[in-house]
């Protein structure tokens, strides 16, 4: 996919870097001759410098072939501006960063596909690692009505050593949940187990359950904090 990403600011460079790694053809639009060396000579993407809502610099970017389009300007009224110009050249999908919640709605009716809130995410994530601990990683979707977990599998925890069926048919594993991914060790690909797949001590797994019914899911698994590791998330 060919993706224009308006804004190289650490969102924008960092975004590109990870797009790029994804095999993307990718190029950036800033103001900042520096950010678009940087972008060139560190990434190795395409930079234009120039306004990233000038109709001018956006032709020469090739807007008109983009796949994709990510807006992570430095305000919501340039975001804006951006997403408006993506939808009249045409861009199929139309990615932007939200800051302020009262641009929610008119990045909708813009035509942004994706709506993204960096802030919202952070406080999730902070108020989730307070809430829960005994949670790796958590993920919300639905509008918060399916939770998606990561969760270690100490050697004390309870369903160590099962299988994926002994542990579904356990009438203390909260009704409607299920184990949809397993990582061996930290090094190994997460895989879909099955019912005969067998739940080793030092492995990882997802679970998707509702959110009512996260203590239960924590308390069936057996895990404390105590003897949880420490967990690192960069940003």
């Amino acid at each position: 996919m060919y993706i224009l990403i308006g804004g190289a600011g650490m969102m924008g460079l960092r975004l590109a870097q990870r797009l790029l790694d994804l095999r993307h053809t990718v190029a950036v639009v800033d103001t900042d001759p520096l950010a678009c060396q940087y972008a060139r000579e560190k990434i190795g993407v395409m930079a234009f410098e120039g306004s990233a809502v000038s109709t001018n610099v956006l032709l020469e970017a090739g807007i008109r072939k983009a796949n994709a389009i990510v807006g992570t300007l430095s305000s919501d009224a340039l975001n804006l501006a951006l997403v408006t110009l993506s939808k009249h050249y045409g861009v199929p999908q139309i990615v932007v960063r939200l800051n302020d919640r009262d641009f929610a709605d008119p990045y909708r009716i813009a035509g942004a596909s994706h709506v993204i809130s960096t802030i919202d995410l952070a406080i999730t994530r902070i108020a989730n690692a307070i809430e829960y601990p005994e949670v790796e990683a958590m993920m919300h979707f639905e509008q918060g009505q399916v939770e998606v977990l990561k969760l270690p599998i100490p050697g004390e925890c309870y369903i160590a050593g099962r299988t994926i069926a002994e542990i579904a048919q356990d009438p203390n594993f909260p009704q409607g949940s299920l184990i949809i991914g397993y990582q061996p060790h930290p090094h190994a690909d997460l895989i879909i187990p099955n019912g005969n797949t067998a739940l080793e001590a030092g492995s990882t797994i997802l679970v998707v359950t509702k959110p009512n019914c996260l203590r239960q899911m924590i308390k069936f698994l057996g895990l404390s904090v105590s003897h949880l590791p420490t967990v690192e998330v960069s940003g």
